[in-house]
């Protein structure tokens, strides 16, 4: 038998994991794109002053080197006057140098500017880039969140799943019953059960262990000690009276899912375990998981179909 594996409770504790992890991905991606979204708008600004810096220092320049032509004009006109004006021609060369060192200084601007202006571009596809993986991001998470909903909205009901567990483990019986033989049984902790959910018998008692709760039991037992225990129980006829006339409710010889380690007994303490028994209690709001169910009329007689 499968293990927990159609338990509601599990799967959809299970789902909700998957959905809280989803929903911590689309929170991260929406931050993501919130920052990414930033950053664009950050470097579109830098990139706008980028622009308008460059174009002042290019003009600058572009006047720079339009004062740098006329001094130089006004420099070879003075020094072919005659006669020669002195203070003229000191006051034109000292304009062209000025002018020489302002087109230099211009020129180290635009320079600059250009170099700024790269930087902004360069930093505005990076960003460009950013925002469209977190806009990817964000989709995607938005469909894993829209999965995850869906399958949580698509998951069976506990009814549903219960039928199906029914239905599997009335397969197994019909399957089982055929073509038993003492060899598919084996022991858990001394009570031997049909191999087929020793796995899940063990976990159960296991976990019970583990919440402070001891459990054993009787399994597997033959025919012959099924007839037996029909008349010990005062069973009107052993082999067709139903089970509701002996004193203590006992299945006909042939029917009992003891008859091929489906069914265990439980005990607790040494004791055959009753409705006021912790272990009951604990059977009762777990054994399901484990694929078992009780018999209503007895407290100590949990199988894979109730039965």
């Amino acid at each position: 038998m499968m293990y927990r594996s159609l338990t509601h409770d599990e799967q959809l504790a299970t789902l909700r994991t998957s959905l809280a992890a989803q929903q911590a991905i689309r929170r991260a991606a929406d931050t993501e794109l919130a920052a990414a979204t930033d950053a664009l708008r950050t470097a579109q600004s830098a990139l706008t002053t980028a622009t308008t810096a460059n174009t002042q220092a290019q003009a600058q320049l572009t006047a720079a080197r339009a004062a740098l032509s006329t001094a130089q004009r006004t420099l070879r006109t003075v020094s072919h006057r005659k006669p020669r004006n002195a203070a003229a021609l000191t006051r034109a060369r000292n304009a062209v140098t000025t002018a020489t060192q302002t087109v230099a200084t211009r020129n180290s601007e635009a320079a600059k500017g250009v170099a700024a202006l790269t930087t902004a571009h360069a930093a505005v596809t990076a960003a460009t880039s950013r925002t469209s993986q977190a806009s990817t991001a964000v989709t995607d998470g938005t469909a894993g969140l829209n999965r995850a909903e869906n399958a949580i909205t698509a998951l069976p009901s506990a009814a549903t799943l219960a039928a199906q567990a029914a239905a599997i483990s009335r397969d197994v019986v019909t399957q089982i019953r055929a073509g038993f033989a003492i060899t598919d049984t084996t022991q858990v902790y001394g009570v031997t059960v049909n191999k087929t959910i020793a796995f899940a018998f063990q976990h159960m008692i296991d976990d019970a262990k583990a919440d402070g709760v001891q459990m054993s039991g009787g399994g597997f037992r033959t025919t012959q000690r099924q007839a037996e225990l029909r008349t010990i129980n005062g069973c009107p006829d052993v082999w067709t009276a139903p089970p509701s006339s002996c004193r203590v409710p006992t299945a006909i010889p042939g029917r009992s899912l003891h008859e091929i380690g489906l069914a265990v007994d439980i005990s607790s303490g040494g004791k055959t375990i009753t409705k006021k028994t912790p272990a009951y209690t604990w059977l009762t709001r777990h054994a399901k998981q484990y694929g078992f169910v009780n018999l209503p009329a007895e407290a100590w007689h949990w199988s894979i179909t109730g039965n």
